[in-house]
């Protein structure tokens, strides 16, 4: 999914403008099939925010 934020940068969004939407993207995807809530989890989960990004342990 890289090339889809490289898509979106390229559409002239900020990295984190991208991140965002695919943010919101995978929240409407998970409240219009809540069934595979877990599967869309899965699928975007590299795009949030990751442990070691967090400067507090």
């Amino acid at each position: 999914m890289k090339d889809l934020i490289e898509k979106l940068k390229a559409e002239g969004l900020t990295e984190e403008q991208a991140l965002r939407a695919i943010e919101v993207i995978k929240n409407f995807a998970k409240e219009k099939l809540p069934l595979f809530g877990g599967v869309i989890d899965k699928m975007f989960a590299k795009y949030g925010p990751k442990e070691e990004d967090d400067f507090m342990p």
